[in-house]
């Protein structure tokens, strides 16, 4: 064989298994989650008294409460398993809120940021509205609110900003951060609160962390949290709950 030939053959067999590399890591990369705790799970089955749990396989689970207050859909953190967040939803929901808790294609926003579309016509007794997530789920949830402000009253960021500028689009905003969290970009988080407006709340739960916003262990480069997960989901919910409340 000729020396050219075999060096366009030998370049056909590097680039096939740099294409096969590529993909190998693809399916790795998108094949592993933090996946949600058996608390989490329980929650879904078995809710406080007062709430009904809707659930929708693989699109979406609500925590609907007696008499909704507001509703609030909520887009989870990147590579986190949905159901993590259901004993927040819960805890939401027991102070009136109705909670929409969002699938996401891989477990990550980015692939489905339109999909709180259509969710509140099947909830017409909730006429007021709100967007949020966790992380990467709240950039998301913010590039939603910032392409349909009409539909809601205003955007809930844990840990995460919005790359959006919400400024002018009349919405409000409640951003809730842990004193421990070890994975927000705090340097982004700051220069980014230009996008919110004026009137945001900003609410730093003592002794929390990044990953006990939602129930799926401990996250790779987090602090350690100073406070149970317990105590930051009700800190969280209460300062979700009175957000709303002075917005009603």
């Amino acid at each position: 064989m000729e020396p050219a030939k075999k060096r366009s053959r030998l370049l056909r067999w590097i680039a096939l298994g740099l294409l096969l590399a590529l993909l190998a890591g693809t399916a790795v990369y998108f094949s592993t989650y933090y996946p949600a705790t058996e608390e989490a799970l329980a929650v879904i089955s078995r809710p406080a008294a007062g709430i009904t749990v809707e659930e929708l396989p693989g699109e979406r689970i609500a925590f609907v409460p007696e008499q909704p207050v507001a509703g609030l859909i909520f887009y989870p953190g990147g590579k986190v398993q949905y159901e993590a967040y259901a004993p927040l939803m819960e805890a939401c929901a027991r102070r009136g809120v109705l909670c929409v808790l969002v699938h996401m294609p891989f477990n990550l926003a980015v692939f489905s940021p339109n999909a709180a579309g259509g969710i509140q016509s099947d909830y017409p007794e909730v006429e007021r509205w709100y967007i949020g997530g966790h992380s990467l789920g709240g950039v998301m949830a913010a590039s939603y609110a910032a392409a349909h402000p009409e539909e809601l009253e205003g955007l809930l960021l844990l840990a995460a900003w919005s790359t959006e500028d919400l400024r002018r689009c009349g919405l409000s905003a409640l951003t809730v951060t842990g004193t421990e969290d070890g994975v927000l970009n705090l340097k982004k988080y700051e220069e980014n609160l230009i996008h919110l407006p004026m009137d945001a709340v900003t609410v730093n739960i003592e002794g929390g962390n990044h990953a006990q916003f939602g129930s799926y262990g401990p996250q790779r480069g987090d602090g350690t949290a100073a406070i149970s997960p317990e105590k930051q989901w009700e800190h969280t919910a209460d300062a979700v709950a009175l957000w709303i409340a002075k917005e009603n």
